[in-house]
């Protein structure tokens, strides 16, 4: 009978291993994907208006260029490469990005390069009659360094699992953040331009009452007006002029929140910004789909999703714990007395050992982490059904918000047209004598009211189609100027 070789023998069992691990199981669940409500239709009722425009087929990626202002294209395009979160959030897309790099290196052997040069002398109780010189010695080595953990119940490959996972929710995270940074940019941008023109309104009436007011105080100089009469014209124009002060304020404030969304100083663009230019053209309705076309396209549910499958797959790390962990180690080196005889023939050395790490002895502890694994799975489900409902809401209320301004805008516009009409007409008869000026007073703050309202529901109006928009998400996570590799996680 054949004596049996240690090393051929611990050579065999490695490549028994290898084989095994590479047709090893996993434990712990796979990841299932939560079903999406079924098809059907939002259920908002559009706004009666037989002239209306039929709404568009799909929502546009960059539905900013439908509002035909190239300020407002400018200030998304500059706030989506400089937007101070979008900046931090892409940095943890790469710190999540780099930990699937290092879990994915777990699955192969770590070498490592170790070299070690010594001098001893023993003392003379350690070697009693040697010679001094006999005490002295010294030693060199150097080798390469092996360890691998045989993943035969899949722990490495699970983690690696939930690290990718956990990067594909980092970038859904980037792409919902981009989505909601350029709502924000939009919906200031409109805000500043609705405030703009109500300021417009209220200096254009203050105007017309200051106009008011001196044709009363001439009629009072002539007699034929009381002090009364001049009081109640001046309160009214300075109870109009206070509203610029407030309004102004207001604008200011959108400015400098634009420009810190762009990624500058506040009042950064206030030069550019000062300028009145009307609110922009407001778009084309756009059809929303069916709730589960929506749902497929937003990022911030296939953010939740990507969590809910990295936290099921962490499920599976903390089982790997109840079986045996198989390491296989191992060292090539040489040693020598001398340094000229290192990597000589008989300087050679080397070690092949498999170790063997079992964990059932602390079955608590192994049975506690995978029961709190399985409580973040469950939460991130909830989360993830959460985010689901939450987004059906949102499109709900965009969409029947955004008709019912149309609506609102529609009647406010004749009303406004009609208190102008009126006010001009009181004035002709407070001129002719065939009225008081309480009449002039009232069509006036009439027609201030209406007009202010107009240019406040055209503000609403125009933040309801960007409400929409975002709530459909557009298409958005595709267009990424930040970063180009985001689009795909392997």
């Amino acid at each position: 009978m054949r004596d049996l070789n240690p090393a051929a023998a611990t050579r065999g069992l490695a490549a028994s291993l290898l084989a095994l691990s590479l047709a090893a199981c996993m434990v712990g669940p796979d990841h299932v994907r939560p079903s999406l409500p079924a098809s059907g239709e939002f259920t908002h009722e559009p706004a009666a208006d037989p002239l209306a425009v039929a709404p568009q087929p799909a929502p546009d990626a960059d539905f900013w260029n439908a509002f035909d202002d190239p300020l407002l294209t400018r200030l998304v395009d500059e706030a989506l490469l400089a937007n101070h979160d979008l900046r931090i959030a892409l940095t943890r897309y790469d710190r999540a990005n780099a930990l699937l790099r290092g879990a994915r290196f777990d699955a192969f052997p770590t070498l490592t390069a170790s070299g070690q040069a010594s001098d001893t002398r023993a003392s003379a109780d350690q070697m009693p009659g040697a010679t001094r010189d006999q005490r002295d010695g010294e030693s060199y080595s150097a080798g390469i360094d092996m360890a691998w953990e045989l993943d035969l119940f899949g722990r490495v490959r699970r983690n690696v699992e939930a690290n990718r996972a956990g990067t594909a929710a980092a970038a859904a995270d980037l792409a919902a953040l981009q989505v909601a940074i350029v709502a924000e940019v939009a919906r200031s941008y409109i805000d500043l331009r609705g405030l703009q023109e109500r300021l417009q309104v209220a200096r254009d009436n203050a105007d017309n009452q200051r106009e008011t007011l001196r044709i009363v105080q001439a009629r009072l100089d002539a007699g034929s007006a009381t002090g009364f009469d001049r009081a109640r014209a001046s309160a009214q124009l300075e109870a109009t002029l206070a509203r610029v002060p407030a309004l102004e304020a207001e604008a200011a404030v959108m400015m400098n929140r634009l420009a810190v969304l762009a990624g500058k100083t506040p009042g950064a663009l206030a030069v550019d910004l000062a300028t009145p230019t009307g609110l922009p053209t407001l778009p084309a309705p756009v059809d929303p789909g069916t709730p589960g076309e929506l749902l497929r396209r937003r990022p911030d549910i296939a953010a939740a999703e990507h969590r809910l499958h990295a936290a099921t797959a962490r499920i599976g790390v903390a089982t790997a714990d109840l079986f045996p962990r198989f390491t296989l180690g191992g060292l090539i080196g040489s040693q020598a007395i001398d340094a000229g005889d290192l990597f000589e023939r008989d300087s050679e050395a080397r070690v092949v050992a498999l170790g063997i790490d079992w964990s059932f002895l602390d079955i608590g502890r192994v049975r506690a982490r995978i029961a709190a694994a399985d409580a973040d799975a469950a939460g991130e489900l909830a989360r993830y059904q959460k985010t689901v409902a939450l987004a059906l809401e949102e499109t709900e209320n965009a969409l029947v918000r955004h008709a019912r301004t149309r609506a609102e805008d529609r009647h406010l516009q004749q009303a406004a047209a009609d208190s102008t009409r009126a006010a001009e007409l009181a004035r002709l008869r407070y001129d002719a004598g065939a009225t008081g000026l309480l009449e002039v007073l009232d069509a006036e703050r009439t027609r201030l009211q209406a007009q202010d309202a107009l240019a406040d529901v055209r503000t609403r109006a125009a933040n309801s189609a960007v409400a929409v928009y975002k709530a459909m998400a557009g298409g958005w996570p595709g267009r990424l100027p930040v970063r180009e590799d985001i689009a795909g996680v392997d």
